[in-house]
């Protein structure tokens, strides 16, 4: 399949365009900043500048995909979310998945499937709550956020395209990711949970999203959310310990709330409240996890000796 990959140069976009390259997809990457990407996807993968201001050559690759994935977008946690802050997470997804939708609407030959990124931030803070799904999207300026995201994206429902809605949790790669911003404070002995401790962190291995999102391209009859979490979610507090046990690391001092909020302001409920999210849509459409558990993912990420056997029990 050709397939166009809309942000596919960031911590997801490289994972995935590799993922599809070995599945023997030809994979196009729209960037803003074309050379940069070029210089750091390889010569393999086809890079075009694009601008979501303005139609342009880009518009051609839409024309000849048979597949659109949607991964651009401001990082979240990447700065405190001032007021302006905010307005440029909005208007950098919009802006996108609009300009994508239009182009597919103009397209005299259509791709077949759009697949756009949203967040587990849909459910707002649920506490222990199981959500899936059907669950309503919740309060908050993320479940805001991706509300609007995702009707923006389903916007080419109404031109005969087939959408799919990743709802991605935290994602743990080797490079970059939540899990490069853990890893310091436990090598030095200092990690912890950060407080509550009880506020659920659902999670999926990098490679397992790209396996997830590549596997909704090719079965026609996934369509609309589909949760990209680990069927494993665990506490922060599971977490940390956990993390700190592959690491052969205390987990012992907790990061309190106070100085998260007083340091990042509103971005702080990202990491001080969660969600306990099910993937059933995928699980019960036979999606299969190559890292169900934490501590098997954990383990391939950063190379240790792994017990399989008692992996494989804690996953059943």
């Amino acid at each position: 399949m050709n397939i166009v990959i809309a942000g596919g140069s960031g911590f997801i976009g490289r994972a995935l365009g590799a993922s599809l390259q070995m599945d023997h997809h030809q994979v196009t990457v729209l960037s803003r900043n074309a050379a940069q990407a070029a210089g750091s996807l390889g010569p393999s993968i086809a890079v075009m500048e694009w601008d979501v201001r303005t139609p342009g050559p880009w518009t051609q690759a839409i024309e000849e995909a048979d597949a659109v994935v949607n991964l651009a977008g401001e990082p979240i946690a990447d700065k405190r979310w001032t007021p302006s802050r905010k307005q440029a997470l909005r208007e950098s997804r919009l802006s996108a998945t609009y300009a994508l939708v239009e182009a597919i609407r103009g397209a005299t030959r259509r791709p077949r499937v759009l697949v756009s990124a949203s967040g587990v931030g849909y459910y707002g803070a649920r506490d222990a709550m199981p959500v899936t799904e059907a669950t309503p999207h919740g309060k908050g300026f993320l479940a805001d956020l991706s509300l609007a995201w995702e009707q923006e994206a389903r916007q080419a429902e109404g031109h005969g395209v087939r959408v799919v809605l990743p709802r991605i949790g935290m994602v743990l790669g080797r490079e970059g990711g939540a899990l490069g911003k853990m890893l310091p404070p436990f090598k030095l002995f200092v990690g912890g949970p950060i407080a509550p401790g009880y506020q659920w962190v659902s999670w999926i291995h990098l490679h397992d999203l790209a396996r997830l999102i590549g596997w909704a391209i090719a079965n026609e009859s996934v369509h609309g959310p589909v949760n990209a979490v680990s069927p494993n979610p665990v506490t922060m507090a599971e977490f940390c310990r956990t993390l700190a046990r592959v690491l052969r690391r205390p987990s012992w001092l907790p990061v309190p709330e106070l100085a998260l909020r007083l340091r990042f302001g509103e971005l702080a409920s990202l990491l001080t409240t969660g969600q306990r999210v099910d993937p059933r849509a995928a699980t019960s459409a036979g999606f299969v996890f190559k890292f169900p558990t934490l501590a098997m993912a954990l383990h391939d990420l950063l190379d240790r000796p792994i017990n399989e056997a008692h992996e494989v029990r804690q996953a059943a």
